[in-house]
């Protein structure tokens, strides 16, 4: 259901990334989505959301007194539109894919490394930098430990993997031996 909800969601993203980024808006623009994204996934909300009883035109309204000053005009018309075609509940997905589009603009890269036990600083700042040469990018990272990868890291950066792990490179291993 992501990958449909991702599909949904592309279009709209595209445009308003396009709209933002032609107003010299896209700081603005991330704030709101990003507002709004919380708002429909909040407990309460995300029911009224998916109602299928609830008033199109009452939810819209609700959904503007929710978003208060926080919206422009261009943002009002946004969750009118979402309303109005049924598509509120993408709104995290929308969210998502404006800020991949913003970093791919702003030459970042957002990158996750596991590792066997838990990095240090030090070590994800020498690991921003090497990635950060190999890609051309500005590099931000995130970190989490996994005792079963027994040793090494596992890298994802985009649709870039790498995985220098002890389990990767075992696995690779009973792969080509046919265990």
């Amino acid at each position: 259901m992501a990958g449909d909800a991702t599909t949904i969601a592309r279009p709209y993203a595209e445009a308003i990334f396009a709209r933002a980024d032609e107003t010299g808006k896209l700081d603005l623009w991330a704030e709101m989505l990003e507002f709004m994204s919380a708002a429909v996934s909040d407990k309460t909300l995300a029911g009224i959301v998916a109602n299928p009883l609830f008033d199109r035109e009452d939810l819209s309204t609700l959904m503007l007194d929710v978003g208060g000053g926080r919206l422009n005009d261009e943002g009002a018309n946004l969750i009118k539109l979402l309303t109005v075609n049924g598509r509120l509940s993408i709104l995290p997905e929308i969210t998502e894919l404006f800020e991949e589009l913003k970093a791919e603009k702003d030459r970042m890269l957002k990158v996750h490394v596991v590792s066997a036990y838990a990095l240090q600083a030090t070590q994800e700042k020498q690991l921003a930098e090497a990635l950060k040469k190999k890609l051309g990018r500005e590099v931000t990272i995130t970190s989490e430990k996994d005792p079963a990868l027994i040793g090494g890291v596992h890298i994802r950066a985009g649709d870039t993997v790498i995985d220098g792990s002890v389990k990767g490179q075992l696995q690779q291993l009973a792969n080509e031996l046919g265990i």
